[in-house]
């Protein structure tokens, strides 16, 4: 009984925190106001000052973490509202989103090896615009790390989440479509929840810019591997 309800208030300090960060985010509209990096700060916190480790915190994380499928799979709904956009610029989205995938893809590459990274390293890093799941598949196929690419993954998703929307209304890119597209193809499911929160349109092409990511970064990773002298 007391994991219990351990657990429940753990998940209502989690949803606290989230909540709270949304309606910042919502009122001030800062860059800075990042649901995903504050609210994650906001708990780590909370863990930490009531000496929480979290291995008392992960069931907690593994019961929210069950709604991930269906939320990922209600991405469908705005896309569906949507397909009229999608029918009709198709090849536009296709053609920017495989350009962005190529383009972090190999920068992201050739920058770690002109560093002098270790081999692992520059694999692992090359798949670092996709969500984990197909990071950690890219790395373990051409022999990276795949704990290291989770972390570039990671590391990727905040800063884009963080700077990307700030960095293209200076840029003044503000067509709602251009700014889904872009969150989604740089910083995935991070990337994705920014974008949902400037609005439906720009979640749906986040959303469908992630899924494109991932299946352009994963086809032409053998490309990469082979072009940057990886293999």
């Amino acid at each position: 009984m007391a994991d219990f309800l351990r657990q429940v208030c753990l998940i209502a300090v989690t949803l606290a925190a989230y909540l709270g960060i949304r309606r910042l985010y919502l009122r001030y509209n800062h860059p800075l106001l990042n649901v995903v990096a504050l609210s994650a700060a906001l708990v780590i916190g909370v863990l930490v000052a009531c000496d929480i480790p979290y291995t008392a915190y992960a069931p907690a994380k593994d019961t929210m973490t069950i709604f991930l499928g269906p939320a990922t799979v209600a991405l469908a709904v705005p896309l569906y509202r949507y397909r009229h956009l999608l029918r009709r610029q198709a090849i536009a989205i296709i053609a920017s989103v495989a350009a962005g995938s190529l383009l972090a893809m190999f920068a992201a590459g050739f920058v770690a090896k002109r560093g002098g990274l270790p081999r692992d390293v520059v694999v692992s890093i090359l798949p670092k615009g996709v969500s984990i799941p197909f990071a950690v598949e890219i790395a373990h196929l051409y022999h990276g790390i795949p704990a290291l690419s989770a972390a570039f993954v990671v590391a990727t998703g905040t800063l884009g989440s963080l700077f990307g929307g700030w960095l293209l209304t200076r840029l003044g890119i503000g067509h709602p479509m251009a700014r889904g597209l872009a969150l989604g193809t740089v910083s995935h499911a991070q990337g994705t929840a920014t974008a949902l929160m400037e609005g439906e349109q720009q979640g749906a092409m986040a959303g469908l810019a992630m899924i494109l990511a991932g299946i352009v970064t994963a086809g032409f990773a053998p490309l990469a591997v082979w072009l940057l002298g990886l293999g």
